[in-house]
């Protein structure tokens, strides 16, 4: 790990860093598939961290992180050391079951530590939102494109460093730059429009609603049908199905529920409570899950 350091200071040509995050932190690289420990823990990246900081070679401490909030509460309770999270915040995934950017925003500033926004235009989709929503916020706001009102809304959270987005025109960075030089937090009434407008996106899916808690307590393969369908809705309503970051949460979930081989045979029927059968609906959502993400 020193070398590795050593190297990455010198890739940098300067003896110190200001913000040293472990990166993609989750359950897989935390915990391990058996759960005696990853290789965060195998190999003490955190240790070293503050071994560096000590010696004064990093600033502050932190760590980017993509998995569920009882796996980051579980992280930042054995690591106070840790200073700030680098987490995915936009209003499209702020009730997401997979990438649950509430929740996990809420326990970190219940552990008093910084954050650090990614993704707060969702890879672009909150971009190129639906032409009715857009036409609501041009109605409020003609000179704010749809990307600012999504990148207000992650700018306008408590305890911020930095807001991390891409832009690949000219044009974006000036748009960016002019609406957010003299930054105004989002109005309450603002942020729930936004939530709103997500859940009617979400609704225009091959699920036919966006909300699918009533599924709860039902599981398939260990998962949350709910969580399962909510997913599969999410990617689907998006330009770019297969490359929707949820998906990517698919293999923490697993381990979570305690299944660390996908071919393993799981009990196929999925009935609610109603008697209705829904296991066709549920396995063509989580093939197409299993398919596109990253499993093991």
């Amino acid at each position: 790990m020193e070398d590795i350091f050593a190297q990455q200071l010198k890739n940098l040509g300067t003896d110190y860093v200001d913000y040293y995050l472990l990166h993609i932190l989750n359950t897989k690289f935390y915990n391990g598939l058996d759960g005696k420990g990853g290789v965060v823990k195998n190999c003490h990246l955190f240790e070293h961290a503050q071994k560096w900081k000590e010696e004064g070679k990093i600033k502050h401490i932190g760590f980017s992180f993509h998995d569920s909030p009882e796996v980051l509460d579980q992280i930042l309770t054995e690591h106070p050391e840790v200073e700030f999270v680098q987490i995915i915040i936009n209003y499209f995934d702020w009730e997401s079951y997979f990438i649950a950017s509430r929740r996990c925003y809420e326990v970190i500033r219940r552990h008093g530590k910084k954050v650090v926004i990614m993704e707060p235009v969702k890879g672009g989709v909150l971009a190129q939102i639906p032409e009715t929503a857009e036409k609501k916020l041009r109605s409020i706001q003609p000179e704010m494109s749809p990307a600012v009102w999504a990148l207000r809304f992650a700018g306008s959270m408590e305890e911020v460093i930095a807001v991390l987005f891409g832009m690949s025109t000219l044009e974006q960075v000036k748009d960016n730059v002019k609406n957010l030089k003299d930054f105004v937090p989002l109005t309450e009434d603002d942020k729930n429009m936004l939530l709103t407008m997500a859940k009617e996106q979400k609704a225009t899916g091959p699920e036919g609603t966006g909300d699918f808690s009533e599924y709860e307590s039902l599981t398939y393969h260990g998962i949350s049908v709910t969580a399962i369908l909510d997913t599969y809705n999410s990617a689907m309503v998006q330009p770019n199905p297969l490359f929707s970051g949820e998906m990517n949460y698919l293999a923490n979930k697993l381990l979570a529920g305690g299944v660390t081989d996908i071919k393993q045979e799981f009990p196929k029927e999925v009935v609610t409570f109603h008697g209705e059968d829904i296991t066709e609906q549920v396995e063509k959502a989580w093939n197409f899950l299993v398919e596109h993400a990253f499993v093991m």
